[in-house]
């Protein structure tokens, strides 16, 4: 017996499996490390995936060698244009999971997971704030305004891969002389376990500190920002600014401007109902999107995932409500 909806969210920093009953029920929640094959290649991404799977099935008491589920959900970080994605699908398809497949962008994840299952149609504006920065607008009528989130390349600023080095950035510059004071010139080194912010630079210089682990200065910057320090505060106010340009852009490409837009806010560093950052955000969408709906997502982007394939197998409303009362017990 094979189960509805193979559920995938990939990302740059873990990857979440979920096999789910066309009941809702969850069936297998596993996770393991980032599959964007950006960063790592496809055919590391796909033995990620496979290894997974493999352990979603036997957790789920289905066999390893067989279709698990009528359509597989796959929602990946690094699928960022159409032909990526196209791509993508192609690749997840072949591994024979499902009888159908797609994979999209994990924005339209985070989207999803916010969204009213009862509604006739799910449409709103999605944004990922995690290790990078994404965003998607779909409109009532199925229309989408995406972004092509390449980095600073393609115009993007934010997420943990910006923030924890710009907290770097202004304490090294607070140490030397060259910058305004603030209390992370103390709080970076401290992380770490040195004695001074320049002690952090050489080792990040010299590999010591692997330069992804700037991303972990994230909780950092937005806990010396709760604490009223201007520089952090600005850093963190910024983040909240570039998240609320995607968000009106995306509006104003979909004519969504003055309508009761649902806007669903998603990824660790949005997750972690900062008051700053969150604080920034609404008082902004209030003014520029004034009948915008904001909302933070309260599950996991999986959980967008497996609503995404349940809404394609045709899925009754209950169906959804079960998977998110499940979920919320598992993660």
């Amino acid at each position: 017996m094979t189960a509805a909806v193979l559920a995938i969210d990939g990302g740059n920093t873990k990857t979440d499996v979920a096999i789910v009953g066309p009941d809702g029920s969850l069936l297998a929640a596993v996770r393991g490390g980032a599959s964007n094959h950006q960063i790592i290649g496809h055919q590391a991404a796909l033995g990620v995936l496979r290894s997974l799977v493999r352990e979603a099935a036997q957790q789920a008491g289905l066999p390893p060698d067989a279709p698990v589920a009528v359509r597989t959900s796959a929602c990946l970080a690094g699928a960022d244009l159409p032909e990526e994605e196209a791509e993508l699908t192609a690749l997840v398809a072949e591994q024979g999971w499902a009888a159908t497949a797609a994979v999209v962008n994990d924005t339209f994840a985070v989207l999803r997971a916010g969204l009213d299952d009862a509604a006739d149609s799910h449409w709103g504006i999605g944004v990922v704030c995690g290790t990078g920065m994404n965003c998607v607008g779909v409109a009532p009528d199925g229309r989408t305004a995406r972004f092509p989130a390449l980095g600073r390349l393609s115009g993007d600023w934010g997420g943990g891969g910006y923030l924890g080095p710009e907290a770097l950035w202004w304490a090294i510059r607070a140490e030397d002389g060259r910058g305004q004071q603030t209390e992370l010139r103390t709080a970076v080194p401290a992380h770490f376990g040195l004695g001074s912010v320049t002690d952090v630079v050489i080792a990040v210089y010299r590999g010591t500190i692997e330069y992804a682990a700037l991303n972990d200065l994230t909780p950092v910057l937005l806990t010396v920002a709760g604490r009223g320090d201007e520089v952090a505060r600005a850093v963190v106010l910024r983040q909240a600014e570039e998240i609320c340009l995607m968000v009106t852009a995306a509006a104003a490409r979909l004519a969504l401007t003055g309508l009761a837009v649902p806007v669903v806010l998603g990824g660790s560093v949005v997750a972690a109902r900062d008051p700053v950052l969150t604080d920034g955000i609404v008082e902004r969408l209030a003014t520029r999107l004034p009948a915008g709906n904001v909302r933070i997502a309260d599950v996991p982007p999986v959980v967008g995932a497996a609503l995404l394939g349940l809404d394609h197998v045709g899925a009754p409303p209950a169906a959804a409500a079960r998977l998110r009362e499940h979920s919320r017990a598992t993660w």
